[in-house]
């Protein structure tokens, strides 16, 4: 279902080119600012840890903030920010053992195709995240046997195609998905012996906002 998303997005890029209305959309030098609801749904894996099962983790919602400049009239860049994200962390059939909260800021190169007098405005970009993972805790820590949770950093690349429909010249709404490489390694005790376990997160993100163009 996730890939068809991005097929379709992508699909309705190459397909809406000569869509074109009397609202200037995107120009060059504009400053493009978009919010709404944001989801991260990781798509997880890991090696199996302590002979009991992957770790899992949960989807969450956040407002997101995208921040746009359009270089010319088809060739921006974006930062997208969000309210920071809090994750249920699960193990196999023990469920819920902890908790993490992350920060993902994602800078892409955009083009967007059709020209400034197009209303529709589908577009592409690649850039690249950076995840800062804190506030780590177990919530079971398995009667003291798990303790001192912490998870690295994360540097990767993002991919991204979405669609602006310019309502006027100031205002529009969008669509548009990400994915994001997000690499940590979960380090813990598990009684006296320390853990260190790689997870890919490489998340699918999706969001829903109005901009509003400056």
């Amino acid at each position: 279902m996730r890939k068809s998303i991005v097929s379709s997005l992508v699909a309705t890029a190459l397909l809406t080119t000569g869509f074109t209305s009397s609202v200037l959309a995107h120009q060059a030098g504009d400053i493009i600012v978009r919010v709404g609801a944001v989801v991260v749904a990781p798509n997880e894996s890991s090696p199996v840890v302590a002979d009991v099962a992957e770790f899992s983790v949960d989807d969450n919602t956040q407002v997101g903030l995208n921040f746009g400049y359009m270089i010319t009239d088809n060739v921006g860049i974006e930062l997208l920010a969000a309210t920071p994200f809090s994750h249920d962390v699960s193990l196999g059939s023990l469920g819920k053992i902890a908790e993490t909260k992350h920060l993902p800021p994602t800078l892409v190169a955009q083009y967007y195709f059709g020209d400034a007098n197009s209303k529709l405005r589908p577009y592409i970009g690649a850039g690249v995240n950076f995840t800062n993972f804190y506030d780590n805790e177990f919530t079971n820590d398995l009667d003291g046997a798990l303790t001192d949770l912490s998870m690295s950093n994360s540097w990767g690349l993002a991919a991204q195609a979405g669609i602006d429909y310019q309502l006027n010249d100031s205002w529009l709404i969008n669509a548009s998905v990400w994915y994001a490489q997000i690499s940590t390694d979960v380090k813990f005790n598990l009684g006296d012996a320390p853990q260190k376990v790689e997870t890919d997160i490489d998340p699918w993100v999706y969001m829903v906002s109005v901009g509003y163009t400056f």
